[in-house]
């Protein structure tokens, strides 16, 4: 019996690799002879570069950028020959923040632009770059400063002539546009710690900000698919860049060639920190059971948190199981070692039902 396990990290919690080897040390006690495939997965945001490693190899680069409110740390992005794979969550990242300092009124994107800047120093010429668990609301402002200090110190953006043979590909299964009520900050800047005056603020400066831009180029894609993820650093690698936008699911699926990965596959293991009716609008497990579905695969779906199973269930997925005890208070779901444990359960919960 073949297995897939491909499950999303569980942010704040476990890495997508520890949550994959939880569940094959689940699927192994249950069922010893089972040949179990672990795939690394994410969607853009965190482990987009250590997902990336695994499928195609290539050295991580480490280097000194700025976090979300311009404190120095490490970071790393991967390099494989004129290819870098870069998660902007590693710089400008809400994982790097204390609940007290998310304010994306202050956060900025600009330790991302010291990653693309260090990349293309390096003489990368394709640059992919993961767009998910970012701090910032600033539309990639912070980013664009950050190239020009690095390639036009004291000049502007049209004097910046590094970036003309660099062909960017942004990585995210966020559609919203820039602005408006399903842009980038009344859906997500609630979640980065925006209040309700902070929404108003934070919208202005991007309308401001794409209206300047529009003007200034000629053209305007604050609407184009993609324009509101990360706060609107997708609107300022495409407005600014050129950059293509393409699903971050994707992308990585072909780099590890998941068609390949399932054939013969008896079952596929998938899941994610919280589970319900958005996990259906673009999220990874909803493309994986895609996957899955093409190739006749029935797929699990296991879960920190669940809502609407009954939605989850109609949308295909075969089992639908919660990992933690009702009772279980959040700070201990949150621990490592119970989280993995509550896997390897839900993993063996879900064999039982199916043998």
């Amino acid at each position: 019996m073949k297995i897939v396990v491909a499950i999303d990290s569980y942010k704040g919690c476990l890495t997508s690799v520890e949550a994959n080897s939880a569940a094959a040390d689940g699927i192994m006690a249950r069922l010893p002879g089972a040949e179990v495939v672990q795939v690394p997965v994410s969607d853009g945001g965190e482990g987009w570069v250590a997902a990336f490693q695994v499928a195609i190899g290539g050295e991580l680069v480490a280097v000194s950028a700025m976090d979300p409110l311009m404190r120095p740390r490490m970071a790393q992005y991967l390099v494989k020959g004129e290819t870098a794979v870069i998660e902007m969550a590693k710089a400008s990242g809400l994982m790097l923040l204390r609940e007290e300092e998310r304010n994306p009124l202050r956060t900025t994107t600009y330790g991302t632009g010291q990653l693309v800047a260090d990349a293309v120093r390096r003489g990368c010429k394709n640059l992919i770059v993961g767009l998910g668990g970012s701090a910032t609301n600033d539309c990639g402002m912070g980013m664009l400063r950050a190239l020009i200090d690095i390639f036009a110190k004291g000049g502007s953006w049209d004097d910046i002539r590094e970036l003309q043979d660099v062909r960017i590909t942004i990585a995210t299964d966020v559609t919203n546009p820039l602005c408006g009520g399903n842009g980038a900050t009344y859906v997500f800047a609630p979640q980065k710690g925006a209040t309700a005056e902070m929404l108003v603020s934070l919208e202005k400066r991007a309308r401001h900000f794409a209206d300047v831009s529009a003007r200034h180029f000629g053209y305007d894609y604050q609407n184009k698919p993609g324009a509101g993820a990360a706060g609107g650093v997708g609107y300022a690698f495409m407005q600014y860049m050129g950059a293509a936008c393409r699903s971050g699911a994707d992308l990585l699926f072909e780099a590890i060639r998941i068609d390949d990965l399932l054939q013969g596959a008896s079952l596929i293991v998938t899941g994610e920190g919280t589970a319900d009716r958005q996990t259906l609008m673009g999220k990874l497990p909803a493309a994986i059971l895609r996957r899955g579905t093409a190739h006749g695969v029935p797929v699990v779906l296991l879960a920190g948190c669940v809502k609407n199973v009954h939605e989850l269930c109609a949308a295909g997925f075969s089992d639908v199981i919660c990992i933690t005890p009702p009772s279980l208070p959040l700070h201990e779901a949150l621990n490592r070692e119970v989280a993995m444990r509550g896997i390897r359960h839900g993993v063996a919960s879900a064999l039982f039902k199916k043998l």
